[in-house]
């Protein structure tokens, strides 16, 4: 039997950006696909009615993919996609699969020889390094950095090492509560002639995206708690 395809739909990073996240392409998908593999259920069908879904919600079957299900068998989420019905994956914000665990979900896809389509959209990572100025020729995304403050304080200064020794874009994030503390962990241990870019609530109506050095940033106040943020650092 013919096994159905799995789409990967990114969904808005900020509150109000529907009109700047989804593209006819996934609005005509919305609507031809009836299973869905979510991170949080309540979320994905307030961004599927967002988004223009025509079918009526309670025509969907909806996979709970939470942090409470991971680590179970992954079996009853391919039951449809294995009998030839094509299934939609949502993140809670961006990009699934990217800095997401449902990563586990498109793994699995390719072991049982399921198509993949990766759907576009918005993501915090690419349009953040977009719009930093650093170098786009060669980078990289670290996720979490450590909560001990010891440990990210080493884990800082080794990724400004890197950067210098590859010309390589870092790229890291935090949780929003803990956004303040990482920013002033980073003036505090890189040299102040090092580019910082701070990317914050990326397609939000208070959008903030600003490059400057380390040393140039200590004079500057932001507030980033609580705001989805991703850090971007490069010594040339």
């Amino acid at each position: 039997m013919q096994r159905g395809t799995l789409f990967l739909i990114p969904v808005p990073l900020a509150e109000n950006a529907q009109n700047k996240s989804y593209t006819p392409f996934l609005i005509d998908t919305i609507n031809v696909i009836k299973t869905y593999i979510v991170e949080n259920e309540k979320t994905a069908r307030k961004f599927l009615k967002e988004a223009g879904l025509k079918t009526p919600q309670s025509e969907l079957l909806v996979h709970d993919f939470g942090k409470h299900k991971r680590g179970n068998s992954l079996v009853p989420y391919f039951t449809q996609l294995m009998s030839g019905i094509d299934v939609g994956l949502m993140s809670e914000a961006g990009c699934p699969g990217v800095a997401d665990p449902g990563a586990e979900i498109v793994s699995e896809a390719h072991k049982r020889g399921i198509k993949v389509v990766p759907l576009v959209g918005p993501n915090s990572m690419i349009q953040g390094l977009m719009a930093s100025g650093l170098s786009g020729q060669s980078f990289t995304f670290h996720g979490y950095l450590p909560i001990d403050k010891v440990d990210r304080a080493k884990r800082i200064k080794e990724l400004e090492s890197l950067s210098e020794k590859n010309k390589q874009t870092q790229l890291f994030m935090e949780t929003p509560f803990r956004n303040n503390h990482l920013f002033e962990d980073v003036l505090k241990n890189c040299g102040g002639s090092t580019q910082l870019c701070v990317a914050c609530n990326i397609n939000g109506e208070d959008e903030f995206i600003k490059t400057m050095t380390v040393g140039a940033w200590k004079s500057e106040r932001i507030d980033l708690h609580k705001k989805p943020t991703v850090f971007l650092l490069y010594k040339g």
